[in-house]
């Protein structure tokens, strides 16, 4: 490693170091506030996580001293009304305020996780324990979940191959739905607005418990206008294109959600079908869908409300069983389930190359099946010992049609195996170990143009897929300690981690529109390999908490999109390949109380990568996140109310992957207000977001529409109000 590499991966080290030792040599006080808690004001249900039924009473850590030491990992638990204080359009957009968390948004109401740079296929969103099984590598929609239907979230920061396989090497976000009701009849009603793209929105709960028995069920309706930037036009390969009213025309959509659940719940034994489905119609941006749309004869600016072509449908219903039993010092927990994804993509007949026009507007479909088991069985060897034994099984079964080509026809099988170990030497200190096995098996069909292309030997319909056959196999490991002393928690986790190739990086052969390149997959690519180290560092003395979150990653063969100078129908060319990549940042976050209804907070992140083979090597990797920071001030009024401002500086991004532009960095604004008011059992919560209230123009680096010289969108106030009843 060079001098250079080393001050690099040194200075963040130190920097946070110095940061938590100014922080930890603060006076403590004698008079130490104790913060208030913020739970919900609806207390008709109990969470459940996996269901330790007892006697009808359900048993869980509340402490944060609890949370931390549950696992060695750094994971934050979120609830239902962080999500409601936060509302800022999709789910991810509401999380990405947490530091490590990023929403990477495509300007049609929808955005994709990420978390600490890594996103798509190398992270994991589960719902209630099942991996959720979309078309994962779309760079241009989003989480087929009704947000308003969650309960809480747990995000794990850092590789979590060892519980949830292959795709888990980035992170996992782990959505619940499970809170049991209370009473027989109960729910809430949730109303909401944006601003920015004129979004009206609503959600409807009811549920109920009668005796053993109890039925939750969820309905949301959302409708979004045109998104709004703080521009006149943008830029398209040196084609200025104006933009009326400042709109990105055609991003306009619309969601429908609904779900039902019902249970069946004794002591020690608790099962629960539910059965959910999301609908997500959506325009995509004109004018980033190619230069012929200035051919078109759709008017685009006739309403801002219209979905013209091209527009995507996405379709996912999810059928789910959990059943959890426990008896003496085991626990035994059982998921199974059957997602079927349908994704459309609708665009104007118009030829490509030596494709003649299309018969019709089906540009892209992809239907995918998916069937996951799960089972799992924990039982304590002795007090101060718990061994936990899992199995997961997933296969998928994917088809396409349309006249577009990008990815082939592919079935996956994969299986998996693990053993855990959690040893508590004390009431302060734990260590834990594990060990898994994975197996994959992927089939990639051949496909053929439906069109001849002129060759050497004449006219050919054109192979763009060969029937490929990979099997893939990995033991990965991971072990780890949590330790408690005082006010302090220190936390630290090593482990080795795989991901496989999906069919995409393995099969891909098309022009991605979307996201302006021409992508090219490598049926050769062999299973990411990643060794990791995990540590946390929290201390907490009533008025003041501080907690920094080191890590760092290498990767042995790590696989993305590499751009090249060449060009394919006027769009740049990308190939997927491999290199030896470095990775390592932190995550930080305090809190202050200055007085008892007044606190500070303070919350950054960084991240470097840099390529260490390859053709690019010592280059980053495309679009990584800049340095960040965040100062915020909140005031607490009365019993439920709260008012806070806080400031978001990202600072520019220069270390890039040529061709890849920089982005400057910048300063955003933004506001919140809310209040609860409470009578009888019932509760109506009015909750106020402004960001970007300053309406700056600025450029997200890790956004596909910058590359077009499209900002952020400008000021946005939201609205949301909550009855519970």
């Amino acid at each position: 490693m060079s001098k250079t590499v080393a001050r690099r991966l040194l200075l963040p080290v130190v920097i946070g170091t110095f940061a938590v030792a100014a922080f930890a040599t603060t006076p403590s006080y004698k008079a130490i506030v104790e913060r208030k808690k913020r739970t919900d004001v609806q207390s008709d249900s109990i969470r459940t996580d996996t269901s330790l039924v007892l006697g009808g009473v359900t048993v869980y850590g509340n402490s944060q001293k609890e949370v931390l030491m549950k696992s060695s990992q750094n994971n934050i638990q979120i609830d239902r009304n962080f999500l409601q204080v936060n509302f800022a359009g999709s789910l991810m957009q509401s999380l990405q305020g947490i530091p490590g968390v990023k929403a990477m948004n495509i300007g049609s109401g929808q955005s994709k996780p990420t978390i600490r740079g890594m996103g798509f296929n190398r992270m994991v969103v589960t719902e209630d324990g099942i991996k959720h099984e979309g078309q994962q590598w779309g760079d241009d929609h989003g989480l087929e979940i009704d947000q308003f239907s969650i309960d809480r979230i747990e995000i794990i920061k850092g590789p979590s191959a060892l519980f949830y396989g292959s795709d888990a090497i980035g992170g996992v976000v782990n959505l619940y739905n499970n809170y049991l009701p209370v009473k027989p009849f109960g729910g809430s009603l949730i109303l909401f607005a944006r601003s920015n793209n004129e979004s009206l929105g609503f959600s409807a709960k009811m549920e109920g418990r009668h005796n053993k028995f109890y039925y939750k069920a969820n309905i949301t309706m959302i409708d979004y206008a045109d998104f709004r930037v703080p521009t006149d036009s943008i830029q398209y390969y040196s084609y200025f294109i104006q933009l009326k009213d400042q709109r990105l025309r055609n991003t306009a959509g619309k969601e429908h959600d609904g779900s039902v659940a019902l249970g069946y719940v004794i002591p020690n034994f608790k099962t629960e079908l539910r059965l959910s489905n999301s609908y997500v119609r959506c325009g995509f941006f004109a004018n980033a869908h190619g230069l012929e749309v200035r051919l078109s004869d759709i008017d685009y600016d006739r309403s801002r409300r219209d979905i013209d072509l091209p527009y995507q449908s996405v379709n996912h219903l999810k059928v789910m069983s959990h059943t959890v039993w426990q008896h003496g010092n085991m626990h035994l927990h059982g998921d199974l389930a059957y997602q079927n994804n349908l994704r459309k993509e609708q665009s104007e007949a118009v030829s490509h190359g030596y494709m003649p026009i299309p018969p019709h507007s089906l540009e892209r479909e992809f239907q995918k099946h998916t069937f996951t088991g799960n089972l799992g069985l924990s039982f304590s060897l002795s007090e101060a010992n718990m061994l936990t034994i899992g199995f997961n099984s997933e296969y998928q079964h994917n088809r396409r049609d349309g006249w577009g080509f990008i990815i082939p026809d592919f079935e996956t099988f994969s299986a998996g195996t693990y053993v855990f170990d959690k040893h508590k030497l004390s009431d302060n200190f734990c260590l834990n170990a594990g060990l898994r096995y994975d197996f994959a098996h992927t089939h990639i069909r051949s496909y053929h143009d439906w069109y001849t292309t002129p060759t050497e030997n004449g006219y050919e319909y054109k192979e763009r897929s060969g029937n490929t056959n990979r099997h893939f196999n990995s033991f990965t490991w991971s072990a780890g300690m949590n330790y408690s002393h005082k006010h302090w928690i220190l936390k630290a986790n090593i482990g080795k981690s795989f991901r496989i190739p999906i069919p995409k990086e393995l099969g891909v052969d098309g022009i991605n529109y979307h996201i302006f390149r021409y992508e090219k997959g490598n049926a050769g690519l062999s299973p990411e390999e990643s060794y990791q180290v995990d540590a946390g560092i929290h201390w907490n003395n009533g008025r003041m908490s501080v907690q920094l979150d080191p890590y760092f990653n290498y990767f042995s063969n790590y696989i993305y999109l590499n751009p090249t100078p060449n060009y394919v129908e006027g769009l740049q060319k990308y190939d997927y390949t491999q290199s030896k990549v470095m990775r390592y940042g932190f995550e930080f976050l305090a809190n202050y109380r200055l007085f008892h209804n007044l606190e500070a907070s303070m919350k950054g992140e960084y991240l470097y990568a840099e390529q260490l083979s390859g053709e690019k090597r010592g280059y980053t990797l495309p679009f990584s996140s800049p340095m960040s920071m965040n100062v915020g001030l909140k005031y607490e009024f009365g019993e439920k109310g709260y008012m806070s401002v806080d400031g978001e500086l990202v600072a520019a991004q220069h270390n890039i992957v040529p061709p890849e532009k920089p982005t400057d960095g910048y300063f955003t604004l933004n506001m919140t207000a809310g209040k609860t008011f409470v009578w009888d059992k019932h509760s109506l919560r009015v909750g106020l977001n402004a960001e970007n209230i300053l309406n700056k123009k600025y450029y997200n680096h890790t956004s596909y529409y910058r590359l077009i010289d499209v900002p952020e969108p400008g000021i946005n106030l939201s609205l949301m109000i909550v009855f519970n009843f």
